[in-house]
């Protein structure tokens, strides 16, 4: 690990230990399961040494989230997966401030009042070296060693950024690494499928998405006929004939829609396992349902779970499914705008959207161009656009997060984010422009690579 990241990690340290005691710290964070997941490190390490918090998890922090922390007269408030990109905002703010980041900056300098801690800045990859929550715990861990315990939670935070993808790589390696040599995780080779019986797994499975099977309860019910299976049988409950039969179908059906090797190599893999039982992977699923459906607080609870929250995001997570399962529907079903160099649809909800494209780019489209979906908030004046691209288009040049972030800023919009995933929000009579836009800069970035 760089000694570089580790020293302002400790000055970050020093200046959140200046407060007194008595100080409550703030904690803003982004709502997905890697931002909640950094909340929750975060809450968890201030709360351990002493300090009261206050957490609030955002869609984005451009507008109205900095208004509000404006008349907030706050001391100090620690970023976690945002604040890269809003250098200017935050130092307008009038406060001390820690930023833990991972997506694209806009420079490596800030005033004596803010610690910008941001993975590329040191040698890291934030695509997937290293995510907010692996970043809020080096920080934590700084504050205090004892804070290591807290690594699942900050790994299951990586897993929900699909940093995982391809292997565990960079900062997130060697923390999974001492966390498996202290205990903190255990390791076991399955099949991504869960929930209350066989049945219900597969219809509510969305990512992997199978294609004719996911959402269809008719077909769910031939196949378990076919495998002599009661559709109240539970996963665990499965003879290993016949798990390995299921699990030999659904691999076959991903083959037969084209999923890219690295998608076919995360069905089935090495998972790891808290000690409160949870897989990583499972446990940030729960945090981006809870996050992305409107109950961000019940997101963060579960990272001080006792038990009492498991139950009701499970509930949230259901009906979050059904959403996908719609959405992943109209987009099978001919929603698809097309210009050279992308794909777009229309969604009522800019996360729903930006999940729904993720999944249909790696399980239902082919992997020619990225998929872009736009939430039109007439209200509010403005469009909220998420984009998703694999590692196939990145390979031949394409940069989401620089492409989304130029767009943007052209038209008086704000964007950013990844070479594979990104986001932007423009005013609402800007979007043929932006479109334009968009697609010319994606076409002169694959042309680059030729």
């Amino acid at each position: 690990m760089g000694e570089d990241i580790l020293h302002i990690c400790k000055n970050a340290a020093s200046l959140l230990l200046s407060m007194p005691r008595s100080s409550r710290i703030r904690v803003v964070s982004h709502y997905d399961a890697d931002g909640i997941s950094a909340a929750g490190v975060l809450c968890k390490a201030v709360s351990r040494v002493g300090y009261n918090f206050h957490a609030t998890l955002m869609r984005n922090p451009f507008t109205k989230g900095f208004d509000r922390l404006k008349n907030e007269k706050n001391k100090l408030i620690i970023f976690s997966d945002m604040g890269s990109g809003q250098i200017e905002t935050i130092e307008s703010l009038g406060c001390k401030a820690i930023i833990l980041d991972h997506h694209q900056y806009l420079t490596a300098q800030t005033s004596k009042e803010v610690i910008q801690i941001n993975a590329n800045l040191f040698g890291f990859d934030g695509n997937y070296d290293a995510s907010g929550a692996t970043l809020s715990f080096l920080l934590a861990t700084t504050l205090d060693p004892g804070n290591e315990d807290l690594a699942p939670l900050a790994l299951a935070g990586a897993t929900g950024d699909k940093q995982f993808i391809g292997g565990v790589r960079g900062l997130n390696k060697k923390i999974l690494e001492e966390a498996m040599q202290k205990g903190f995780l255990t390791e076991e080779t399955s099949i991504k499928l869960y929930g209350e019986t066989t049945a219900d797994a597969l219809f509510y499975s969305v990512d992997p998405y199978y294609p004719g099977l996911s959402g269809n309860q008719a077909a769910i019910e031939t196949l378990l006929e076919k495998l002599q299976v009661e559709h109240s049988t539970k996963i665990q409950e499965l003879p290993k004939e016949k798990l390995t039969q299921l699990q030999s179908y659904l691999i076959f059906l991903l083959m037969k829609v084209g999923c890219q090797q690295n998608i076919l190599d995360m069905t089935i893999r090495k998972r790891f396992i808290a000690p409160q039982g949870w897989e990583l992977e499972r446990f940030a699923d729960l945090l981006d349902a809870c996050g992305k459906n409107g109950r961000r607080g019940l997101g963060l609870s579960l990272c001080f779970d006792d038990g009492s929250t498991w139950k009701d995001a499970l509930m949230v997570e259901k009906d979050y499914k059904q959403k996908i399962l719609n959405g992943l529907k109209d987009v099978e079903h001919g929603g698809i705008h097309e210009t050279e160099g992308m794909r777009y649809f229309y969604s009522d909800s800019s996360s729903l959207g930006g999940v729904v494209a993720g999944i249909a780019m790696n399980y239902v489209l082919d992997e020619k161009k990225p998929l872009f979906s736009l939430a039109r908030k007439q209200v509010d004046d403005e469009v909220h656009v998420s984009c998703r691209g694999n590692q196939k288009l990145v390979a031949e040049g394409l940069d989401l997060g620089s492409a989304m972030k130029t767009a943007a800023a052209e038209l008086g919009g704000y964007g950013g984010g990844h070479k594979i995933a990104a986001g932007a929000t423009i005013v609402y009579d800007k979007e043929k422009e932006f479109l334009q836009k968009v697609n010319e800069i994606l076409i002169q970035q694959r042309k680059r690579r030729v």
